[in-house]
């Protein structure tokens, strides 16, 4: 964020150091001054610090100096040198105006106020080794509480040793089951939590001292786990309240109304929502499904989450709920709509997907010296560019014979590679950097970047020689 009375200056590259200048015009009235300076290389992103240190001079009187977000380099060692701070901007100059500050400042991500219970549906078919497994990549994803499932009808011989090997590595640990011969198992074994106790079974909590999730007997009924609420109440007991979310067809929005009915109710007790009735039997993308019940469960003051990934199209559901249920925690404080804290539930679309217009493509296209194809998209196709001129598409098929990579086997594997990304992003809506992987959200995990390497200037491709080499050594 730019401060008062501060002076910044603006590194870039030529074919887009007048998006920059239009950029930081159009965002004047600003609380800080600037400079722009092109350091004689074309495309901004292939800038290096090495490069940046060999050919900055006469940098004068500047608070800070911002460059291009893809600049490979150590920027801590580029500062020392330069004498003054040094840090990267965003990757796209149209976000340029929200790093600067021009935006509202939200929240942060880093707290939330409800805790995952991820459950291991088939925990009796696995060994304590593979539930260990499980558990870790359900705590990486998000997970705070490990939930051992129990199968109806299926014996657990191994139930106390999953549960003392869960809590030797830390974990906290429910076990779930309504067999409450498993719940005393798992309760003396050391669980933290037992669901789902009822009217029927409360006689367990005699046998341990684990914090219970109760339901009502049967399940959708209102009036029996009121019982067992008002019952709890009165002895002192810790417990967490289920009203149960039944699939869509089948109660779905008389499940949501018995969730408001209870909050109602009882203002102050401890609640917990278990979504697998929705996301598991319904066919729809499960990060849109777990943001709009992060949301409900937000509203109602829910603290308590249940995570399934039983259907394959659920095999993320910790990671989304996780994210979800952060973006709504920081919503509410913030007193707005969850809208602009992170994109990583829009998998498949994005809010500002095509940066740059036409008419600014032509531009950068206008500037271009070399042979090496460019390739950008925009609201109208897929532009693709060197120094004879530009090609639009929407069918990558129908420029292959212009690009005359017909002989280069290298080259037409890249711009294969690279036309199919971009095609993808235009479809869909999707931001596309060349030679950058697509964003799929937290369905995805990605190792970060390791911008202090340096890339090297000119082509963001192998040469035909470096090509020839590596398509050589592939095939050995």
């Amino acid at each position: 964020m730019a401060g008062m009375n501060e002076h910044i200056l603006f590194l870039t590259g030529k074919l887009a150091e007048k998006s920059l200048h239009r950029v930081l015009q159009s965002i004047q009235p600003t609380d800080f001054t600037y400079d722009v300076r092109q350091l004689g290389v074309s495309v901004a992103a292939l800038m290096t610090t090495q490069l940046i240190e060999k050919r900055l001079t006469n940098i004068g009187h500047v608070s800070r100096i911002v460059i291009p977000g893809r600049c490979r380099g150590d920027i801590d060692i580029l500062s020392r040198s330069l004498g003054v701070a040094v840090e990267r901007g965003p990757n796209e100059l149209k976000d340029l105006p929200a790093y600067l500050g021009r935006a509202s400042i939200k929240t942060g991500l880093d707290k939330s106020d409800v805790q995952i219970f991820a459950e291991i549906v088939d925990a009796p078919n696995m060994s304590v080794e593979e539930i260990i497994k499980r558990a870790y990549t359900y705590q990486q994803d998000g997970a705070d509480i490990i939930d051992v499932g129990c199968l109806p009808g299926t014996s657990f011989p191994h139930l106390k040793e999953a549960v003392h090997a869960l809590k030797s590595e830390n974990f906290k640990v429910s076990v779930d089951s309504l067999t409450p011969k498993d719940l005393i198992t798992g309760g003396l074994a050391g669980a933290d939590y037992l669901l789902s106790l009822d009217e029927k079974s409360l006689w367990v909590l005699e046998e341990v001292d684990a914090i219970p999730i109760v339901i009502g007997y049967p399940p959708s009924s209102a009036r029996s786990l009121y019982r067992v609420i008002d019952k709890l109440s009165v002895s002192g007991r810790n417990f967490i309240a289920d009203s149960i979310l039944d699939p869509i067809h089948f109660g779905f929005t008389e499940s949501i109304v018995r969730y408001r009915n209870l909050r109602k109710r009882y203002p102050d007790i401890e609640i917990m929502m278990g979504i697998g009735n929705l996301t598991e039997l319904t066919h729809a993308d499960s990060a849109g499904t777990n943001a709009i019940l992060a949301g409900m469960i937000s509203e109602l003051e829910i603290h308590h989450l249940l995570i399934t990934e039983v259907s394959e199209h659920c095999r993320y559901a910790v990671r989304e709920a996780d994210l979800a249920r952060r973006i709504m925690h920081a919503s509410k404080i913030d007193n707005v709509p969850p809208k602009g804290y992170n994109n990583g539930l829009m998998g498949l679309h994005e809010p500002e997907p095509f940066p740059y217009s036409v008419e600014e493509i032509k531009e950068f296209a206008a500037g271009v010296k070399d042979p090496n194809y460019r390739i950008q998209v925009s609201k109208d196709g897929i532009h693709t560019y060197n120094r004879d001129g530009m090609h639009t598409t929407t069918d990558p098929y129908e420029i292959y014979p212009d690009l005359h990579i017909e002989n280069d086997i290298g080259h037409a594997f890249y711009l294969g590679v690279e036309h199919a990304r971009a095609q993808i992003a235009w479809q869909l809506g999707k931001r596309y950097e060349q030679d950058e992987e697509l964003d799929w959200g937290v369905a995805t995990q990605k190792q970060p970047e390791n911008l202090g390497h340096y890339k090297p200037e000119g082509t963001t491709m192998h040469t035909r020689k470096a090509r020839k080499t590596i398509l050589k050594n592939r095939k050995k």
